[in-house]
Order: structure tokens, then sequence, then C-alpha cells
């Protein structure tokens, strides 16, 4: 059949062999080569419920349990395990009012002080979320606006199956499955903004026309309202002990051809799952059009299928192999409603959504931060390589650089698509620079932290509002930054760095005073000085141009830029960053004035606070354009967001920095889309670590910076690694490697190997 939207006549007519196809194709074309999960732990509140489904064995009579409703304390205790476990999601599944049929609900919820089961769910939903930072996602049930509002500050999503809008002798004796009343909860949620999950159940005596009718109506509020994250295609399987225990289990036909028809009929940004446990043979579905397969447990049964296992994760990922796709695991909440967005989930709740997120949306899969102690993880054992993946690298030619999708592409490789790029770029590395790992003996000076700014991920600066911060405020003198640099000339140094804050009190002339300065030390060291920030600052506190103010720069001695503060080149990424600092047009403004007289710069990134992976394509894509032009970037170095100290942080308005994947990514992809443009792509040592640093310099990195002899800004966020390194202790580091370590000079003129 042909692409499109079909009508009910066209899928009415078509098998599932005749869907399937189709569905592959854009289930890959708009979700790629990849299925999600949602590692979770599966906590039933309450068996208990006022409906009796024709097909239900999850709801019991109250003499079947020992108590109405799991205690606080089972719930953490189950909880708990689950976070050991490393899970992400607290799936809540309950029953649906059960204080309205039966007295001993009523009684057990009054006499803990609640007004309802919603109630109670809410409550310990809350406990779950503070004390453990799993997301709950809350399955319970019809409910109205105030009951869906009450959750929302409690949980990253909430979700109830339409089932069918069909009238159903299943559903006879089920007050709450009235379709109207079901339609209502969907578009409540959509009105108020909750992601959500809905989905049918297959073979309950609904016809292909009722699957079609309800698939169109979630397709309709969806359109509305833009909250329905997925939808899940659920196959009926009969359970003894309930009153369809006879119906016949839903034929394999009717299962497939209702996945492939919800791939085809439901909005392209909507995601569609059908779960793992109920199927013999669970990545053969993947033929018809998913995407996902919902929560696995490694801790709990599912209570509401538990004659059917999970399978593990392991399994599953091989089987997922096979067919040439990678399996991954995601949040319950979707990628769609996370990242920059802030107004899908609430302020209490979204901190731990991007605490547990990776650049893309989805569960970080390492304990590895920026600037801390825990080791990288190992590499990926996975040989798979997609054929997204190995186009780009097929068609690739250095020099030409990456188109914005490539990019992204590239950014989000895993398994064996991620060894491919890495080995891609260390062979791109090798035949454009050589084996050498190059230093500079430099010390940093950073002569105040205090600034008028207030860049959100900044742990270094001190103003009046933020003397809670580590260290005090300070301004060195300009006679203590000439003895700074007398030192570091004494110690072989051959270059300083010199940023800091923007002072309240600097004028445009003090830059040109702390260049004397330096050359009252030295009058010979390299001067690499001075962000884009603090340029531009001085030009316009001096009245001048750029360049005229650059050429006094420049005649007083300064010689290199550094590329800092230029965080993310994304205007909407720097609203949140660092919404009073320069614009991204003003940062590549001042570099292009600096090429203009003669002073060299080099490119940075700040990457992994909130931004995405388009949003680092963005800053590739720009900073090469201009390299094009002007030939003036000597390097690129990338900073990971060193994360535990900083406002943004601390506020629950950033992550945890990027996951190591992105980290070596972002040296590797940057290695091929600059070739021939910038060939010296650095590691920060200081972020990275020394297992961190080894890893990076055999994914296309050839420098490792320099000896800093005092490193303040990442030491000020958090970061462990040190704030110096000696020659013989960065040769110790390189070593296992087997390459050799040459000194260099700032640019990049070889000094002597060590």
């Amino acid at each position: 059949m042909k692409s499109g939207v079909p009508t009910f006549e066209v899928l009415l007519q078509s098998s599932a062999a005749d869907l399937a196809p189709v569905a592959y194709e854009k289930a890959r074309a708009l979700f790629g080569w990849q299925l999600t999960y949602s590692p979770k732990v599966f906590i039933p509140l309450t068996k208990l419920c006022r409906d009796r489904c024709g097909y239900c064995t999850f709801a019991q009579a109250p003499a079947r349990l020992a108590s109405p409703f799991m205690s606080l304390e089972e719930v953490m205790a189950v909880a708990e395990a689950g976070q050991r476990a490393g899970v992400t999601e607290a799936l809540f599944t309950l029953g649906e009012r059960p204080e309205l049929r039966y007295d001993e609900a009523a009684k057990w919820l009054a006499a803990r002080g609640y007004r309802s089961t919603v109630d109670y769910v809410a409550n310990a939903a809350a406990m779950v979320l503070e004390a453990t930072g799993l997301l709950p996602h809350v399955n319970a049930g019809a409910l109205y606006e105030h009951e869906l509002r009450q959750l929302r500050t409690v949980s990253a999503s909430q979700g109830m199956m339409l089932e069918s809008l069909a009238e159903l002798d299943a559903h006879r004796l089920a007050p709450d499955k009235d379709p109207a009343r079901r339609l209502a909860t969907l578009d409540a949620a959509g009105a108020l903004q909750i992601p959500f999950t809905t989905g049918l159940l297959v073979g309950i005596g609904e016809t292909r026309q009722d699957r079609l009718e309800t698939l169109a109506a979630i397709a309709e509020s969806h359109r509305r309202f833009g909250h329905v994250q997925e939808v899940i295609i659920q196959n009926f399987l009969p359970k003894p002990g309930t009153l369809m225990a006879k119906h016949p289990a839903a034929a394999d036909e009717e299962f497939h051809w209702t996945i492939a028809a919800a791939r085809l009929l439901l909005p392209d940004d909507v995601h569609l799952q059908a779960p793992p446990n109920l199927s013999d043979r669970p990545a053969e579905l993947v033929a018809f059009g998913i995407d996902d397969f919902g929560g696995i447990s490694p801790v709990t049964k599912d209570h509401v299928n538990p004659e059917r296992a999970w399978p593990a994760v392991a399994t599953l990922e091989a089987a997922v192999e096979d067919i040439g796709l990678h399996l991954i695991p995601r949040l319950t909440v979707y990628p769609e409603f996370t990242g920059l967005r802030t107004d899908f989930l609430d302020p209490a709740v979204r901190p731990s959504v991007l605490r547990l997120s990776d650049a893309t949306g989805r569960g970080r899969t390492d304990t590895w931060s920026s600037g801390d102690e825990v080791s990288p993880p190992a590499p990926p054992r996975s040989t798979l390589r997609t054929p997204p993946v190995l186009d780009i690298l097929r068609r690739y030619e250095p020099g030409n650089g990456l188109e914005r999708d490539e990019l992204v592409t590239l950014f989000g490789a895993r398994g064996g698509d991620f060894r491919a790029v890495v080995e891609a770029a260390d062979d791109l590395r090798q035949s454009l620079v050589g084996d050498d790992v190059t230093f500079v003996i430099n010390r940093n000076i950073n002569y105040t932290n205090v600034c008028t700014f207030k860049c959100r991920f900044c742990a270094f600066s001190k103003g009046p509002l933020s003397l809670n911060l580590r260290g005090d405020p300070y301004l060195l003198t300009l006679e203590q930054i000439s003895e700074k640099v007398r030192e570091a000339a004494d110690l072989g140094a051959t270059e300083v760095c010199l940023q800091g804050g923007i002072h309240p009190k600097f004028d445009g002339d003090y830059y040109i005073d702390v260049v004397a300065a330096v050359r009252a030390g030295s009058p010979d060291i390299h001067i690499h000085a001075f962000s884009a920030l603090e340029v531009f600052e001085g030009a316009r506190r001096s009245e001048q141009d750029l360049v005229t103010y650059l050429t006094r720069l420049r005649d007083a001695g300064l010689r290199t830029l550094p590329g800092t503060a230029a965080e993310i080149l994304s205007d909407d990424v720097r609203a949140v960053l660092c919404p009073d600092k320069l614009s991204s047009d003003e940062w590549l403004a001042v570099h292009e004035a600096a090429h203009s007289v003669g002073l060299n710069s080099n490119v940075t990134i700040m990457f992994g606070a909130v931004e995405s992976p388009d949003h680092w394509a963005t800053h590739l894509l720009r900073t090469r354009e201009l390299q094009l032009r002007t030939r003036g970037f000597t390097e690129f170095v990338p900073l990971p967001f060193v994360h535990m100290a900083t406002p943004i942080y601390i506020q629950g308005k950033g992550r945890q920095g990027p996951t190591f994947r992105e980290a070596v990514l972002m040296h590797a992809v940057a290695r091929l889309h600059y070739a021939h443009a910038i060939n010296n792509i650095q590691v920060s040592w200081v972020k990275m670590g020394a297992e961190g640093t080894r890893r990076i310099l055999q994914a296309g990195a050839n420098d490792v910076g320099g000896t800093l002899m005092e490193e303040n800004i990442s030491r000020a966020a958090g970061a462990v690694h040190g704030q110096a390194m000696d020659a013989a202790t960065l040769e110790a580091m390189v070593a296992p490697i087997g390459r050799p370590l040459v000194r260099r000079t700032t640019l990049y003129k070889t000094l002597a190997h060590d």
C-alpha cells in the first residue's frame, strides 16, 4: 500500500501483512533504528476495584487480601529495591475507586486521613519521588480534572487505557469503563498538559471498525492538546477464574493488524508500544510498527498479568539486535515533553526528570559525570551497525563537513554504531595529525571571581547574591598578576591563560592594564586571554568597536583568545543558561573581529546542561562556517558540564552533564566535521579524568591542553581531577595508549618530544 494516512476503508480491506512494510518504514523514519523500554518497578497500590471487567485477575475481593492497600512502608520497600537495581520509573497501578464499593477500603483510607484512593496514591507517589528520585507514572483510571491536577504535581506522566469505545459485554459490570467517561479523562489530561499514555485492548469482543474509531478518537484528542505520548496495543489473553476464561485469545492477525493500523493512523509524534511479556517472540512485533516495549522490571512481576514473566533485558536486547535495532532505556515521560520544555512537567517533578535524562531526554545509561571520580563505563560490546550511521560514514569525505541531520544522527550513535564513529574519528586523527599527543605548559590566572553577569551554570563567579557559594570574592592586583606570571615563566611555562568575571568596577582600559601586567612579569610569555564576553564588555565600556578594541589589545601584547563564553551558540539555550550574556551572534562577531586583526582563537562548547544534540549541531555548523571564512581557530575544545555545585543544577533546572557516551561522541563527531578546517581536537583532563582522557584520545582527540598550574573554574563547580598536571604526570597518563607526548606552543608549534 502507499505511504500517507490511509482511510478506514483501505485499512479494513488490508491484512496485517499488507500494512506491515509501510508501518515499519514509518516507525523507522520517525524514531530511528532503536526500540525503547522503561526500567521500572510495579507498585500495585490496591487490588480492590469497584469495576468487574470480564477479563481481569488484578482486581481482588477484600477477603483475598491481607490489607486493602499497600502501606507506605511496603511502597517504599519496592521503590528502594528499584532504586538499587537502577530503574527510573515507579509504576503505580491500582483498582478504580474501591472505596465506592468496599467499606473496608473507605475505612482504611479514612483512618489514615485520606479522602480517596487518589488522595492516597498522590501521597505515596510524592514520597517515592522525594525519597528515591524514581519517576512516578500513575495509572489510576478514569479521573476528574481536580484528581488529574493533584497527581500532576507528583508524577512525570499518567495513563489510562481507553481499551475500546464500543459498548462491550466485557465492560458490562464496569461503570468506569464507560467510553464517554474515559474520553473525558483523556481530554482533561490534555487540557492540563499531562504527558499521557493510553491504549487499546485487542480481542475482547470489539471489531476492527471499533478499533479504528478508538484510534481516531485518541488521535483527535492529541491533535487538540498534544499530550498523548504513547499508545499501547495490548493483546487479550484469557485467564482462569474470569468471566472470559473460555473466550479465545486475540488472534495474531488481529493483534498485528491493529499495531500496524495504529502506526499509520496516529500522529507522527505519538509512540507505539506493545507489551513484551504477552508475546512469545516480542521482537517480531517490531515488523508491525512499534517503537517501544513499555516498562520492564528487574524487581517486580507484572501484577496485571502475573502468569507472564518479563523478558530479561539482555535477552530482549539480543533479539532486537538480531533484527538490526538497538534497545535503549527511556524515562516514563518521553523526550518530546522534556528538555527545554517546561509546560508539561510540574516544577516539583521536572528536576527529577532532568537528573535522570541524557541529552536526548531518554534515560542515562551510566553513573559517570564530568569532573567526578566515578570511572567511565566499559566500551559497548554490541557490534550492530545500523544503516543510517553506516551510510553517513560510507559517503563521508574529510573536508566536506557534515549536514545537520548527519551530525544529530552521529551524536545519537550507540553500541556498534558508537564504535564505528569512534574508529572513523581515530583513523582520521592519525591521518591528519599523526600519533603525537600534544600539550602546552601554561598557567591559568583567574584574576577575579566577582561578576555582574548571572550565568546559571557557573559556580565560580561571586556576586552580592552568591556569597554562600564556594569561596570568597577576590580581585587580584596587577602586581599579583605579574608575580604569578613570573612564577609561571620560572617553571618553564610558555603560556598564561587569563580569564575572570566581569567586575562591575572594570573599565575598558582594565584589560589593557592586565596585558601590561603580564608583560611586566615576562616579556616573552604567550598571552592567551579574555573570553568573548570580556572583549565585548571591554569594547562597550571603552565605547569602541570590536576591531579597534582588539587592535589595542593586540598592540599591548595579547596573542590569542580562548573560546570560552561560547557555551552553546543557540540563543534559546543561552536564554536558559546565561540570559544576560552576549548572544551567539555577538560571540561569533568577537572572534571574527579577532581573526581580522591577526589574533587566533579557539572554539569551545560547554555541553550537557540543558540542550539537545540538535543544538550541538548548530554550534558545530556555525563555528565551522566562520572558520572557513577566517581560518583563525586553532582548536576545538569540548567542555563537559560539571554540574555538582552549579546554581542551575542545585535549583533543579539542569542535567548532570553529558553521559560518557555523549562526551566521547562530542570529540569524535567534531573530528569528522571539522576535518581540514580545525585539525586539533583537545580533551579536558580536568573534566574527563585520566581514564576518560585516554578513551577520548582514542576517539579522535590529539591534544590534552595545558598543565594549568592552577584551575579554579571547574573546581568551583565540583570537579575533583586536580588543579595542575606536570609533564611527567601527563606522560604517565598517556603512556598506556602507546602514543608519544609532545610539548607544543599555544599555536601548535612543536617544542620537544618527551
